[in-house]
Parts: C-alpha cells; sequence; structure tokens
C-alpha cells in the first residue's frame, strides 16, 4: 500500500482527502495547508492529520497528491521529484508550458511517475464507448457551467475547455494543423465564454464551446466517424451510438433505412452501451497507483497533460 499526502485542502483537496482514506491502494498520511483557518477547520471537522510543514509530509509520503491553485503546481511538483516521490497533479498540470515540460525532465531524472488529473477519462460514459471511437473526422463539445467565482483566475480554456482538448487528443491519432479561437471577457477579467476550432492534419475538425456564465450546466461532445456518430454526456453520464450499415435485401419492416442519391441503402441502428456507475476521481487516484505498482505509463501522463496544455494556450494565443 502506497502512504500518500493531499498539498492543499480546498473543495477538491477534500473531495482527494476522503476518497484516498476510502481507497484500497493508499494509506493517507495526511495534508499541507497553508491557511490556517481552513487547514484547522479540515483537521478539526474531519480528522485529517495536519502538517505544519511541506517538506516533512513530503518526506514521510511515497505519493504526494497535488491539489493546490495552478500557481503552486511547479513548485510543488519540484519539490516533490527532487525527493524521489511521485506526484498525482491536478489539471492544468502547470501554469505554463514550460513549467510542465521541466516537470517532465525531472521525473525523468528521478525516476519517478506522475499522472496529471484529467478526471473527465474516468467518466464512465465515456469509458463505455471510447473504445468505439475510430478515426472521428468532427467533433463538437460543448462546456457550460452556471458562474462559480472559483476559478476565474484563469481564462475558461484552462478551467473548463480543457478538459474537452484532453479527451479530444485521446481519440484523435494526428497532429494538430490549424486553431482559430474567440474569447470574451464578461464578469471575469479573463475570458468567461470561448470557441474553437482545431483542424488536425489528418483531416479531423474540432469545434469546442465553453462558458462559465450559462444559465444551465452542459458537457456534452459528439463524436462523427465513418458510418458512425457517438454522443456522450459527461454530466448525466449517458451515451448514444448510432451506426450505419448496408441494409438487408429484405429489412425488417420497423427498420429505419436510409438511401442517397446513388441509391445506396442503409439501415441504422441505435445502442446504448452500459454505463457502469463510478467514482471517477477515485478511480483515477487507484489507476495510478496500479501505475506505480505495476512500473506502467499512467493513463492520463504528465505528456499528455503537457499536450493539452499546449493546445489550450495556441487557443488563447488567437483570441
Amino acid at each position: 500500500m502506497l502512504k500518500a499526502g493531499v498539498l492543499g485542502a480546498g473543495h477538491l483537496g477534500k473531495i482527494h482527502l476522503k476518497l484516498l482514506k476510502q481507497s484500497e491502494q493508499f494509506e493517507l498520511a495526511g495534508f499541507y495547508d497553508p491557511d490556517d483557518t481552513n487547514a484547522n477547520s479540515v483537521e478539526k471537522e474531519f480528522g485529517y492529520r495536519r502538517f505544519q510543514d511541506l517538506e516533512a509530509l513530503i518526506d514521510e509520503v511515497d505519493v504526494v497528491d497535488i491539489v493546490t491553485p495552478t500557481l503552486n503546481h511547479f513548485d510543488c511538483a519540484r519539490m516533490a521529484i527532487e525527493r524521489g516521490k511521485h506526484i498525482f497533479i491536478e489539471k492544468p498540470i502547470t501554469k505554463t508550458v514550460e513549467e510542465a515540460e521541466r516537470i517532465r525532465d525531472l521525473v525523468k531524472k528521478h525516476g519517478v511517475k506522475g499522472q496529471v488529473g484529467h478526471v473527465e477519462r474516468f467518466n464512465p460514459a465515456f469509458l463505455a464507448v471510447k473504445d468505439k471511437i475510430h478515426n472521428p473526422m468532427f467533433i463538437e463539445t460543448h462546456r457550460l457551467a452556471e458562474f462559480n467565482p472559483r476559478g476565474t483566475d484563469v481564462p475558461v480554456v484552462l478551467d473548463l475547455m480543457i478538459h474537452d482538448l484532453d479527451i479530444i487528443l485521446s481519440v484523435v491519432n494526428s497532429p494538430v494543423k490549424e486553431v482559430r479561437s474567440s474569447g470574451v471577457s464578461v464578469i471575469s477579467d479573463t475570458p468567461d465564454i470561448a470557441n474553437a476550432r482545431i483542424v488536425f492534419e489528418n483531416g479531423c475538425v474540432a469545434n469546442l464551446t465553453s462558458s462559465r456564465i450559462s444559465l444551465k450546466n452542459m458537457r456534452k461532445s459528439r463524436f462523427f466517424q465513418k458510418d458512425a456518430y457517438i454522443s456522450v454526456d459527461f454530466l448525466e453520464k449517458k451515451n448514444e451510438v448510432v451506426r450505419m450499415k448496408d441494409a438487408p435485401e429484405n429489412p425488417d419492416e420497423f427498420a429505419m433505412i436510409l438511401q442517397n442519391a446513388e441509391g445506396i441503402k442503409k439501415q441504422i441502428y441505435f445502442e446504448n452501451p452500459e454505463v457502469v456507475q463510478n467514482n471517477a476521481i477515485l478511480d483515477e487516484l487507484d489507476s495510478f497507483a496500479q501505475a506505480i505498482e505495476e512500473d506502467s505509463t499512467p493513463i492520463v501522463s504528465l505528456r499528455q497533460g503537457t499536450e493539452a496544455l499546449k493546445l489550450a494556450y495556441q487557443i488563447i494565443a488567437n483570441f
């Protein structure tokens, strides 16, 4: 069992503390948070051990779970890695691409592992269909959220859209060719609404929209590929697969048949792959433990986290 410590006991940090306590893969050592008021409250309410010194926590554990504000990710990660600790680091991996690249170099130098907290990779609705997504040629995503002051210190691209960027990069096996985007600041000092159009070298086009000032929450992605359409609702944890196959000579009377201008007939089939409910955050943490134990590549690697960050900054640069 791996001994883990959490850096940061804010909203998400509390969730990580609770789940690490529940996990059969980890032994929770405790947490460090420089905010005395918050840290004392968490210690008193939940009984987790509070470390007064950051280095003391790092020295006592095998895995450092970094759930601090993004500005602090690099410094925390560097300190942990240089002490020979594995790191789980929340998204986005760091504030800058340069910091992300330095973390990757440090991990390689010190022989430890790192995973980035792109939790939507573990969403059960996506897990149920990811193996059915093959060479998509058009992708459309909408990630809309009601306003919440938490997270507005960064553009909506780094706050929300980066989830979809990581998902898209995980299913499109092609370099990015072109990025066009627009962003508008409505309430915050940074863009609250953003749209991006990404063209890949293989011809795939992805159109993404993110907003953190919506009247309703929505997290939907649609993948279009040869003879299939796949829809994933990350919020409601639902999915749908619509396939088209050559129509049989004598179709069932209730079959849905389409015929194109050339006279080719296709039959439409509807599928709803079973969604096995899970706790995505617990699963991503446990998957990291498995990668450490098996000496395998984490499901969301530092390289993938870096690529998502690079693409996010390409989008921001085009505003």
